[in-house]
């Protein structure tokens, strides 16, 4: 399928960007050698902000380089792997169209695809582009989050195989245009909400709810 091409941990940073949080771990770095995946994220990483990052549901998050380039045209700048914020930038893989539950080994860990990451003010800080979130909405190559279901190590260069691959067909990029741009389709991820993060099943099925309310006079 592809391979990683590094494995990024975070330098905490004090910035004013960070806001009421006062640090964040958003600014991510190559390190050298095998690093230990565990349940909730990497060994030697940071995330500072709970709230939409880390957690079991969000405990490694991936961005495709093949994505740079375009960002890098746009902004005229050079962004570095770990740029996005991501622990593992991949190569050879086609991030957005994963599907929600697929399965991937990588390196000696077992990994799920959860769902999409959605932009934030301090994402916006950390590049100094004031209307990012609205870009990289429109964009929508949102990189994917993944739940750790055997930890392991990973290092650069080791493999991303596939181990399995849900029949449902949503993908990461779908259920990020649903939570970002297209509420509507929202009732078209009930039939995967075991599958997604708690924040976003919420949505689903609140939207569900008032769309079942609606029909029902």
């Amino acid at each position: 399928m592809g391979c990683v091409l590094t494995v990024n941990v975070a330098v905490v940073r004090t910035d004013a960007w960070t806001g009421r949080q006062g640090r964040s771990g958003i600014d991510k770095r190559p390190v050298e050698g095998p690093v230990h995946v565990g349940r909730v994220g990497l060994r030697g990483d940071t995330i500072c902000d709970l709230t939409f990052h880390g957690g079991v549901d969000r405990a490694v998050y991936v961005f495709a380089h093949e994505d740079f380039s375009w960002w890098s045209s746009l902004l005229d700048r050079d962004i570095p792997p770990g740029g996005f914020g991501e622990n593992l930038t991949s190569v050879g893989m086609d991030v957005t169209g994963a599907r929600i539950g697929e399965i991937w080994a990588v390196g000696s860990a077992v990994v799920q695809v959860t769902a999409p990451r959605t932009p934030c003010r301090v994402f916006a800080g950390f590049w100094d582009v004031p209307d990012l979130v609205a870009r990289f909405s429109r964009r929508g190559t949102p990189g994917a989050y993944l739940r750790v279901l055997t930890v392991g190590e990973v290092a650069a260069g080791d493999p991303v195989t596939v181990l399995h691959r849900p029949d449902h067909g949503i993908t990461v990029g779908q259920v990020f245009r649903a939570v970002m741009t297209d509420p509507d389709e929202l009732p078209a991820l009930g039939g995967i909400t075991d599958l997604l993060p708690e924040d976003i099943r919420h949505r689903v099925q609140r939207r569900l709810a008032r769309s079942a309310a609606s029909a029902g006079g």
